[in-house]
């Protein structure tokens, strides 16, 4: 279980989160929506570890485990995982280069041994066939000339990959087209199990219609201030936020 209590966070000076909490149990695909502005990203930066960020208050806890006294990568390997919302370009590492050492990485966190390149490779090709990775992307360098929707599925490739406990998808739906958009909510579903928690990122009801979460939780000024089913991503497509501000104000 995710357990994030009274987390206050501001970046130069300026107040982002205020006061937050919130829980998303293990198998639970969370949904969190809302106007931008209203701290939905620095909330996923937080939980993973980006620095530059100043917690003042609270903690997030995953199985009991406060993520805050973690570096980015010790959360990585105690199984957290973000998908961002705009995947960087890295010119001149490949991307099974990447894909070996982001692995291997995390087995030696976690005293297990290294992957072997064949073994690597069985893995990839399978989890690429689920997602439509055409095997000429795997040659190249890691998202160089990709489009939107090609860096999203690797993002969600390497979320397979990785098997996390708890996967942040940080507006995932940004840019895709309705193909894109299918393809990688059908990759989001497959890995979803009763050991593996998600919190979704989002500004619109058209991911939720493919990732349906069990739970919805508005946010504005810096935190929740509603949360219900997943019929409540359809209340605020059809009204808005406008009453969640003024709620939160």
């Amino acid at each position: 279980m995710l357990e994030i209590n009274n987390l206050t966070v501001q970046i130069e000076d300026n107040r982002i989160l205020n006061g937050l909490s919130l829980k998303v149990a293990d198998g639970e695909v969370a949904a969190i929506m809302g106007p931008n502005g209203s701290g939905k990203s620095t909330l996923s930066y937080v939980i993973a570890g980006k620095e530059d960020y100043e917690v003042l208050d609270g903690e997030i806890l995953l199985d009991g485990q406060n993520l805050l006294e973690m570096e980015a990568d010790e959360r990585a390997a105690a199984g957290v995982f973000l998908a961002f919302q705009y995947p960087l370009e890295i010119p001149g590492v490949g991307t099974m280069t990447f894909l070996k050492a982001a692995l291997n990485a995390q087995r030696r966190a976690r005293g297990e041994d290294e992957l072997t390149t064949p073994d690597l490779i069985k893995r990839v090709n399978a989890a690429g066939e689920t997602l439509e990775i055409k095997k000429d992307f795997l040659k190249r360098a890691l998202n160089v000339g990709f489009s939107g929707g090609e860096k999203k599925r690797m993002e969600i490739l390497q979320m397979a990959l990785l098997e996390p406990k708890f996967c942040i998808l940080d507006e995932t739906d940004s840019g895709l087209d309705i193909d894109a958009l299918r393809i990688v909510s059908e990759g989001v579903n497959t890995l979803r199990s009763k050991d593996r928690s998600f919190l979704v990122i989002t500004h619109y009801q058209r991911l939720l219609n493919h990732i349906v979460p069990d739970t919805v939780h508005v946010m504005a000024n810096g935190r929740i201030v509603k949360s219900g089913g997943k019929e409540l991503a359809l209340e605020l497509e059809a009204n808005g936020y406008a009453d969640y501000r003024q709620e939160a104000a």
